[in-house]
């Protein structure tokens, strides 16, 4: 099943979908781990920074290796990718979809850029995601608003024809100094008047009722990737100030236990209506 078909079942059943970053083969195994226990879909994304970390082939062939070995549904995405080059680059090796983030950019060139994207996609049945409105970035000030409206929404999929869009409704990239207030009423305008799925970015630190009001409004897709980095790394560090083990293949385990407790547990908050 192609995943913006996915998104189209779920969306008709008021269901939402995790989508995780994973950065290496023991944060993709505990991702993984969790959805076959839970026995769950997921989207596995990478970035331009894992893609040159692990290497475009390898990164994708593992994650699609490791999906099949353990009977897991599932698709590879590229997360914020940043140009037509590398977006065309994921097609070419078998990506099921990929997210075009022009959003710092003017709405005349993000519509450009992105129906650039889509018109490739369509020639590979792939998934096309965009982002509309600010979404703060790791970095960027948590404070500047920049709320997608649901005219600029409605806009911006009628004149790209994109399948799915991240929006802006309170939520930022990596942890919150505050309980971020998502705005809900604002969800609920832009589902009504866009056939596209809604993406929330920024999931890592938003309250579980937060996340399953977002999905009762219109969310179909929630990324999660911050927690999973912070989890694992944590987790390993504890581990190795507490032993001389040099042997990875007994301590890495251990931190990779802890990414299953977590995405098992995000998988039952996003799919609490299954």
């Amino acid at each position: 099943m192609r995943l913006q078909d996915k998104f189209l079942e779920l969306r008709r059943k008021g269901q939402g979908i995790l989508a995780t970053n994973f950065y290496n083969f023991e944060t993709l195994e505990g991702v993984i781990l969790a959805a076959k226990m839970r026995n769950q879909p997921i989207v596995l994304q990478l970035t331009r920074s894992t893609v040159e970390y692990m290497g475009l082939p390898v990164a994708y062939q593992l994650a699609k290796s490791m999906l099949e070995h353990h009977d897991v549904q599932g698709w590879v995405h590229l997360d914020h990718g940043d140009s037509y080059d590398l977006v065309a680059q994921c097609l070419d090796i078998g990506f099921d979809s990929v997210m075009i983030d022009a959003s710092e950019q003017s709405f005349k060139d993000n519509i450009e850029i992105t129906t650039k994207v889509v018109k490739l996609a369509e020639t590979y049945g792939a998934n096309v995601e965009a982002e509309l409105g600010y979404i703060a970035k790791l970095g960027q000030s948590k404070e500047t608003s920049g709320f997608t409206t649901p005219e600029d929404a409605k806009a911006f999929v009628d004149a790209t024809g994109v399948n799915a869009l991240a929006i802006a409704i309170g939520t930022a990239h990596g942890f919150y100094d505050k309980e971020p207030k998502l705005d809900l009423e604002r969800l609920s305008n832009i589902a009504k008047v866009t056939d596209a799925t809604l993406v929330l970015h920024g999931s890592s630190g938003i309250p579980d009722q937060s996340l399953r009001a977002a999905i009762s409004r219109g969310i179909t897709k929630v990324n999660l990737a911050t927690e999973i980095k912070n989890i694992f790394m944590r987790s390993l560090k504890t581990e190795l100030m507490t032993n001389d083990n040099i042997d990875l293949r007994k301590v890495f385990p251990k931190a990779t236990d802890k990414v299953v407790g977590l995405v098992m547990r995000k998988l039952e908050v996003v799919n609490n209506n299954l």
